[in-house]
């Protein structure tokens, strides 16, 4: 199923790098902050359409359409291009995230770096690889020494769950923190040991799904922001090493 989901994303990446830097409509969901554009909707209906060629009987979870053919103990969960506002505005920071879950658990997650050309990978308990290359976490033990990722959510403005407070915090206490604009990416560049840590809030479930399993097939961490266990429907996100998560936890609780 691997080579399916990476067949895929890589088709899907290559109509997201020719509609790159053109012309094409944007529409906004929720406020101004939230963009789509036709490219989304492009790459979007084009896995649909594969996974009810290839997998008909399977059900779907993406962020433009919704929930498609529900029932199935197979879901696909499909973020078209996870980082639009970086496309919209010619930063080309974006990725294809698709992740396959089996009776609610993630099985199998590729994230594609369209313009970097790069493909992330995993299947449960198999490993984590960029390309064919096995990929794993960084191994450093200091929050001080540490470089962070992180994002903040399309009602930034409103500050929900204190997203300002924690990012100053965060800058204070670590060498540095970086917001690429894509989530699955952020995943991924933990999982490659680029980043010690990633936290956001208000993510969606295919921001979530195929990263995740990236993460921590490389050997990383995930939980809430208390280190509880997460599923791809939580709200609050942290990521790491493992090595810094308890760090970070105490950099949370107190902001």
């Amino acid at each position: 199923m691997i080579d399916k989901i990476i067949q895929i994303a890589k088709e899907a990446g290559s109509v997201i790098r020719e509609g790159f830097g053109k012309n094409f409509s944007v529409e906004f969901k929720t406020n101004e902050l939230n963009l789509v554009t036709e490219i989304d909707k492009e790459s979007e209906k084009l896995i649909i359409n594969f996974i009810r060629k290839n997998f008909p009987k399977h059900s779907i979870l993406a962020e433009e359409s919704g929930k498609l053919n529900e029932g199935s103990e197979y879901v696909w969960v499909i973020d078209p291009l996870d980082g639009t506002t970086n496309f919209a505005h010619g930063l080309p920071i974006f990725s294809v995230s698709i992740g396959v879950q089996k009776n609610n658990r993630t099985i199998a997650g590729t994230v594609y770096d369209v313009m970097r050309d790069i493909i992330y990978a995993a299947e449960i308990n198999s490993g984590a690889f960029e390309g064919s290359e096995k990929i794993f976490i960084s191994k450093e033990e200091n929050l001080g020494r540490s470089l962070l990722v992180t994002g903040f959510p399309y009602n930034i403005r409103e500050n929900p769950e204190s997203a300002l407070e924690k990012f100053t915090a965060f800058t204070l206490r670590a060498r540095g923190i970086r917001r690429l604009g894509s989530a699955a990416i952020d995943f991924c560049y933990t999982a490659k040991g680029v980043f010690e840590g990633f936290w956001e809030v208000h993510l969606h479930p295919w921001d979530i799904c195929a990263g995740k399993l990236i993460l921590e097939e490389a050997g990383g961490k995930v939980t809430g922001f208390d280190g509880n266990p997460v599923d791809i429907f939580s709200k609050k996100i942290l990521a790491s090493n493992g090595l810094i998560h308890q760090q970070m936890i105490d950099v949370l609780k107190v902001n």
